[in-house]
Parts: C-alpha cells; structure tokens; sequence
C-alpha cells in the first residue's frame, strides 16, 4: 500500500495515493539500463577487477565489493551461474585456480590485516586455506596482492610493497621469493618460466623456474601491462595494455621475445579513425584488466572502463567479452554502475543517458555507448584520482546550451562538484574544467546547503556556514566550447527553509525549489519534511512560496517540467510524484515491470535521481539502483 506523504489538506492527492500499482502501471514503464540483466537473481556483479576462466568455460570474477552477492562470481556462455564468499571480502586485485582451488586476493581485515591470500574449494565454494604473503598487513585501499598464477603443484603471488614475487605450494608451504620490482600480473609459460608485468616501467620480466632472471620485455613507451595470460596452444604470452595502445600485445617468447601480433584496435575506445573518441565496442577496449581462455579456443578479456576513486568497489565496472577461436565477439556480459545515476541528455530529447563516466542508450540493459574519462590526455581528472575525498564521482548532470554539453560529476553524498565540457576533436570524451569549491568559483567553502546546474548553465549552490545561495550566472563558452560562470550573487535563503539542504532551480518556468534539512541534526546530507515551491523566483518572489509540501525526510529529489520527484532511503524504493502547481500527489513509481526489473530497496544517495521532460510530454527518471548495479528509468506520461 502507498502511504501518502504530504498535508492533510491536499485531499485530492491523499486519495490518488491510494490508487494501485496495477493501475499506476498503465501510466509508466519500468526498464534499466548499465546492466546486461535486470533481476536481482542474474544480474552481472558489480566492479570485477581480475578473472581466471576454467578449462571448461566457467569465468570467476574477483570484486572488492557486491551489495547483494559474494565478491567472487561465476559466468558461463553469457550467463550468471552464481557466487561465493562475502560481498566485501575480497581485494578484487588478483584470482587463479586450478582443478580444485580457487586462489582470491582478500581485502583488509581486523584478524590478518592486509596481503593475504584465500585458497577456496571450488566444489563446496568455501574458503580452507589462509596464506599470508606480504608483510605489509597495514594497507586499508591500495591493492598489495597485484598477480597470482597456478602451474602444477606451485601457486605464485605478486607482492607490491615487498617488490617480490612469492613462490608457494598449492597448499600453502612457502619455497622461495624472486625479487622484482613493482611486480602485477603474472604468467607461466609452457616450460615452467615465469613472466612478471611491470605495469609502472613497462616492462615484463622473465624468471625461470629457480628464479634466475632471463629475458625482458620492452613495451612500447606509455605501455603499461595490466594483464597477462600465457597461450599454450599458440606459444604466445598474451597481454593486457592500458597505455596509449590499448590493446592486447602477443609476443612470441621462443627465444628472444617478439611482438607476433595484436588483438583488438589500435588505441581501443580512444581511436578517432574507426570510430568517435570515447566510443566503446568489439575490439575499443578501455583497460583491459584479465584475459583468459577455454579449453574450446575461445577468449575472454575483462575489459573495464575508466572511473572510481579510492574506493575500488565503485571504479567503472564489469564488461567482459568473450570470442570464439577466430576472434569474433560472441557476447558480452556488463556491470557499468554500482553507486550512480545518469541524467538524460536534453540534446538528444533523452535518448543518450551520461552518468559521472559513462553514456548509455536504449532499454532492456541498455547498450553501452562510451565511456568519458581519457587517463592519457587527462590524467589529473579528478574520476581516476585515487586520492580524491570521494570514493567515486559516479553520479551525472548534464545540460546541453546552445548545444554545448556541460557535465557535472560528483559522489554518493558530495561536497565538492567536478563540471566537464565536451566539443567535436574529443568525441564523447569530458575535458575537465572546473569545481566546486575550486578557483573557478572563488570559493574553498564545501557545497553543504547543496547543488543545482539549470538548464540555461547557471550554478546554483548553498556553501557550507554561509547561510546563502550562490548563484554562477553562466558567462558562455570559448572557441574549443569550454564554459566559464560569472561572479557569485549571493541570495538570502528563507528563515522558513532553513537549514537548507537542497536546491532545484527549473530556468524554463523560473521555478525555484527548496528543501528544509533536519533541524538540530549534523547530517546536512539529509532532507527533513519540509520543501517549498517559489514560482517567479528571479522575477523576485524569494518570500511566499506555495506550495509547500510536508514529506516523509526524502534521500533525493529532483524536477522537471510541472513535477516534483522524491525518492527515500532506507525504506522503499517508490518515487513520488508532486505536482508543483496544485502541489497533490498526483502518483507513486514502484515497479511497472516486477517479472523483468528488480528496482533495488531504496534510493541511498542525495543525487540518486534525475529527471527529464521529452518532446513527446513523457518524463524519463532516472534512479540509482547499486542493490542490482544498474540504473532504473521510469518513462512516465502524466
């Protein structure tokens, strides 16, 4: 039952609230997109960050963090098999296995601290074996364990911090470190040697099975081996590249080391000759992250777009693609969201979707379009910053004025806001440009009163012990479609919404919307029960608003058109639906498609939703979904 959440004295809208899902649902749908699938059951797991594949096809997936499953999922022929371990118990850094075992770089703990490695049974999936391989047991974020690797009776382990490569037993008995510097991901050839990626310098290292150094291999400059995986039935050594290249390099190592080949297309999703820059697609890798093969010849690269901070739960997500022995695409199984939204883009009337990193388009999972981060010509963007405030700047805004896009990237619960331009020679990659705070604005002062870019381009924003509204009148834009915002005027903000926590500026209509925090309470990230409606707000009725809606303390809001849109946490995963004229509540979004859509529990982050008002009269919302990694969009015609 829908439980109404405003005044009493909206009679009307108290009854609409009773009205049922089922009739609710002749006026929306319910789809999804970022995710291949949508159920809670199948859905790709959320921010793989390695993988080995089984002789028999069975791809494992090693994740710092799932909201709902173990960190460790299974995949066979482009489907979900299941999982094993806790959603936060793996490093996601590093997983082999044999015949038996599974070996899985664990996350930090308060019993082992920090570079240890589980070894779990892959018939009962639960953990028999503790090996703690580094001695640096202190780090909390960055990975210590960076490659494991099977051959015969023998596992080896990549230790960072100790610049060594540890040589054990499959169960567990140390028999000898090699020292290497920065060692990552690790191969073992046909003869028993090993190779060992030096992702910083470039280079791959040889061992033989005593850890005598043998042969290196110089990569081009820029190139840097992020995965490796040794060919037996060709001889090659495959590896991941995710320098400038972005590729995968096979080199032949019978004698001296070669390059043979490569897969894949020169400079993958960064290429502008076959393709825009930024598109993804069959062979536009991003980072390629784990490669691995099947008994059968078929190939598998886990290939990850770019984006997450230091949290290595929310980097850019899951998108492994399997190829048969000639190397055509057979499927593809993709996670590309775990704590984010994307906003429809008003240049296209809401057919392209831009979260903080990525775009998408299309319904039923979506498709995948491009991912925006250039690590190569931006390497300072503030969405690869491992030392960012944020663990992640995952949640998108987007404008389009005159058309120049202008992006807004920032966290689940932010303080600080990255905005992006776009222009024709960077295709769908985000040039960085500003934030706020930052030098742009001339403000140090955090957002804590909150954010809001309107449609026109203007900034709108309530600075931390400031008790004002700042508004960043838009100045225009520079030859290469880069903007720039004019000086702060400062606004008082109404005694009767204070403190303030939110703002939505609608410049189409001049509507002004204003939500009250939690009075007396720290938490300037929540909504309390109070929103005000100010219609005329720059033609100057910045004191009687109306209406005014008392709610039930809302995570997220967001507008468009003549509507009002709030979701909630720790509840219920509905949006409401407020009229900002007669101020009823016109109607709930739950779930118009239960059998094929799993909408999530609740909406947990202040920017969760987003909302879009078509050509056609339909509005897009769109709802963060990190239970199921994917994005929930409504298409809604009042």
């Amino acid at each position: 039952m829908i439980k109404p959440r405003i005044h009493c004295a909206f009679l009307v809208a108290m009854l609409i609230a009773t009205i049922s899902p089922a009739s609710q649902a002749q006026q929306y749908t319910t789809e999804w997109i970022a995710n291949t699938f949508g159920t809670s059951t199948t859905y790709v797991g959320s921010a793989a960050r390695s993988i080995w594949v089984a002789p028999e096809g069975v791809i494992y997936t090693a994740s710092f963090w799932d909201e709902n499953e173990g960190g460790v999922a299974l995949y066979q022929s482009g489907k979900s098999i299941g999982s094993f371990g806790l959603h936060n118990e793996f490093q996601g850094s590093a997983i082999t296995g044999n015949a038996t075992s599974i070996f899985v770089a664990l996350q930090s703990s308060r019993v082992y601290g920090s570079g240890a490695v589980g070894r779990y049974n892959r018939s009962t999936q639960t953990r028999d074996l503790l090996i703690n391989v580094s001695a640096d047991t202190t780090e909390k974020r960055a990975d210590v364990i960076t490659g494991l690797a099977t051959s015969g009776s023998l596992l080896y382990a990549s230790d960072l911090p100790g610049n060594r490569v540890r040589v054990y037993t499959t169960a567990g008995v140390w028999q000898q470190d090699i020292n290497v510097t920065g060692p990552g991901a690790l191969a073992i050839d046909g003869s028993g040697n090993l190779w060992v990626a030096q992702k910083s310098a470039g280079t791959i290292a040889e061992f033989s099975s005593t850890g005598a150094q043998r042969n290196t291999i110089q990569m081009p400059t820029g190139s840097q081996p992020s995965a490796l995986y040794f060919d037996a039935s060709t001889g090659l050594l495959m590896v991941g590249d995710e320098g400038p290249d972005m590729n995968i390099k096979l080199y032949s190592i019978a004698g001296t080391p070669s390059l043979a080949s490569t897969f894949g297309i020169q400079g993958g999703y960064l290429d502008n000759t076959s393709g825009t820059k930024g598109q993804v697609g069959d062979k536009r890798f991003t980072r390629v992250a784990g490669i691995g093969k099947d008994t059968a010849g078929n190939l598998y690269v886990l290939n990850n777009p770019w984006g997450g901070g230091w949290d290595l739960g929310r980097n850019g997500g899951t998108d492994i693609h399997a190829y048969n022995n000639q190397g055509t695409l057979q499927w593809k199984l993709q996670s590309l969201n775990f704590e984010g939204v994307a906003a429809p883009d008003p240049g296209t009337d809401g057919a392209l979707f831009y979260s903080g990193t990525n775009i998408y388009s299309g319904t039923a999972g979506g498709t995948f379009v491009a991912n925006t981060v250039n690590p190569i010509d931006y390497p300072s963007d503030p969405r690869i910053n491992i030392n960012d405030t944020q663990r992640d700047e995952h949640f998108g805004q987007l404008v389009s004025v005159d058309g120049n896009r202008i992006l807004v990237a920032s966290g689940q619960n932010p303080a600080i806001f990255y905005l992006f331009h776009f222009n024709a020679a960077n295709g769908y990659i985000a040039i960085p440009d500003a934030s706020l705070p930052g030098t742009a604005f001339n403000t140090t002062a955090p957002v804590t009163a909150e954010f809001s870019l309107d449609s026109k381009g203007d900034v709108w924003a309530g600075l931390d012990q400031t008790n004002q509204i700042y508004h960043y009148p838009l100045a225009g834009f520079d030859a290469s479609g880069k903007p720039s915002w004019g000086p702060a005027i400062a606004l008082p903000i109404p005694a009767s919404v204070q403190p303030l926590t939110r703002i939505l500026y609608l410049a189409d209509s001049d509507t002004m919307i204003l939500a009250q925090g939690i009075i007396g309470s720290v938490d300037w990230t929540s909504i309390g029960t109070r929103i005000e409606v100010y219609h005329g707000w720059a033609a100057g009725n910045m004191t009687h608003p109306n209406p005014v809606f008392t709610v039930s303390n809302p995570k997220s809001i967001t507008a468009a058109g003549n509507y009002l849109f709030a979701g909630y946490v720790h509840t219920v995963p509905n949006i409401d639906v407020f009229n900002l004229t007669t101020g009823n509540l016109d109607t709930t979004l739950i779930n118009a498609d239960t059998s094929t859509v799993s909408v999530g529990n609740d909406v947990d982050s202040m920017y969760g939703l987003r909302a879009y008002l078509q050509s056609t009269g339909q509005y897009l919302i769109t709802k963060d979904n990190y239970n199921n990694s994917s994005i929930i969009v409504h298409r809604w015609t009042p």
